[in-house]
């Protein structure tokens, strides 16, 4: 049940039309219509050392009987890492995925780093009702200091270390302004369980509120 494949004529759609409801596709070459759950995607994302990867356990504990918590890194695979289009193929990928999985009935809360400009163009951005982006931050300092402790196989050298901390900079001086506007959640001085704590209710909050708007 490929989203972007017609069950009826086996025919590709690279660009998923949903106009037919919230809860079908429309096969662009047949015309008829397919089931299709489209439930809000959630995106843990924020630059490396944050702390996305430590606290990813602590969501699934916690969300595990709501949500579907996956982590990003899981495809980041020689075939998916070419840099083309902000990774579009990694990117385009993973939203594949987590449309599929989402047909389960529970939403996704994806862990990664991504911002907006690198999913809401993709096409298969059709595929969710709503993306939702909170980011994970850290002083710059705390966050160099993490990324030199790790192991020698993450490779993170000065150079990389810099880049990371423009990259973190420049989520800070931006997020509000992006279309959709990332959260912010800072992690300095935040205990991992804390955190998990803060995002949990970040999710919960969003989540509940869309059903009460039905």
């Amino acid at each position: 049940m490929h989203p972007l494949i017609c069950t009826h004529c086996g025919e590709w759609d690279e660009t998923p039309d949903t106009g037919a409801g919230v809860s079908v596709l429309r096969c662009a070459s047949c015309g008829r219509t397919r089931p299709f759950l489209r439930m809000p995607l959630y995106c843990v994302s924020g630059p490396s050392g944050t702390g996305k990867s430590t606290i990813a356990g602590l969501l699934l504990e916690r969300l595990r009987d709501r949500f579907v918590v996956l982590e990003q890194d899981l495809l980041w695979v020689s075939g998916l890492r070419d840099p083309e289009g902000h990774h579009r193929h990694f990117r385009s990928t993973w939203l594949r995925t987590a449309a599929m999985v989402q047909q389960s009935g529970r939403p996704v809360v994806l862990c990664g780093t991504v911002v907006p400009p690198e999913f809401e163009p993709l096409p298969e951005r059709a595929l969710f009702t709503d993306i939702h982006y909170l980011a994970l931050s850290c002083e710059p300092g705390a966050l160099a200091e993490r990324l030199r402790a790790r192991p020698a196989w993450r490779e993170w050298d000065e150079e990389r270390i810099d880049d990371n901390a423009d990259f973190a900079a420049w989520v800070a001086a931006e997020a509000a302004r992006l279309d959709p506007p990332m959260t912010l959640v800072d992690t300095t001085h935040t205990a991992p369980a804390d955190t998990a704590d803060a995002v949990c209710r970040w999710i919960e909050g969003l989540a509940g509120a869309e059903a009460a708007a039905g």
